[in-house]
């Protein structure tokens, strides 16, 4: 087993197995986190496959099967199911054990004006900077996205999303050369601002953002829309 796939198996095995927990029950959530990750997965594909092309990325041969599909190896097909999944999972295992870690509307407000005017800033400021200006580019309009739609929500992942990091910043530390030798996905800082967390490249807390959010925002709408079927049939 590669190293790639390893890390996919890890990092989906114990949230996979506590989905049936009797308090979180994400099971019952599966119908719709499965296309809201098909829909985030297109997009996050298409813009790894374009990025790898140009040389913003690429990955170790040394660390992955060699089956790859369109440029990308097998296992960064998989980065996008797994992660998501035990990211999101443990955003509702947050919610059902500790209902009251929420920010309050204003700070909600707040936060997201913040993030939003930085990160547009500096997606302009860094605009020669590709993975730099589109990763921070989306970040500004995702978060507008959510505002306007369901800003609710992120009353409860600005929270989840600083706990999410910790298992996130482990599993991208050692994609990104962290405790082995060299690299299983390298970075060309020609195309990022060069700041490094560890072996982190810092663009990479918010692709994680991005790519959690989105599949957070897109399950929540689905649900929601169930929801509203539901309670209007007679």
């Amino acid at each position: 087993m590669s190293l790639y796939l390893l890390i996919n198996v890890l990092t989906i095995f114990l949230p996979l197995l506590l989905s049936f927990d009797k308090k979180v029950h994400f099971y019952t959530y599966w119908k719709y986190f499965l296309p809201a990750m098909l829909i985030t997965m297109a997009l996050f594909i298409f813009w790894d496959v374009l990025f790898t092309q140009y040389g913003v990325w690429g990955f170790n041969e040394k660390y992955h099967t060699g089956w790859t599909f369109f440029g990308l190896p097998l296992e960064e097909y998989l980065f996008f199911i797994t992660v998501p999944y035990a990211s999101v999972f443990t955003i509702y295992v947050i919610d059902a054990y500790f209902p009251e870690t929420r920010l309050r509307t204003s700070q909600v407000r707040l936060v997201s004006f913040v993030l939003i005017l930085i990160l547009f800033v500096l997606s302009m400021v860094f605009i020669r900077r590709s993975y730099t200006a589109v990763n921070f580019a989306f970040s500004a309009l995702l978060i507008a996205l959510v505002m306007l739609k369901n800003p609710r929500l992120l009353s409860q992942f600005y929270i989840s999303y600083l706990v999410i990091l910790i298992p996130f910043g482990l599993v991208n530390g050692i994609l990104t050369g962290s405790f082995i030798e060299g690299q299983v996905v390298w970075y060309n800082d020609l195309e990022n601002l060069g700041i490094r967390l560890g072996t982190i490249p810092f663009e990479d807390v918010f692709y994680g953002m991005n790519l959690i959010l989105l599949n957070y925002f897109l399950l929540e709408t689905f649900r929601r829309r169930d929801t509203r079927k539901t309670n209007k049939s007679p």
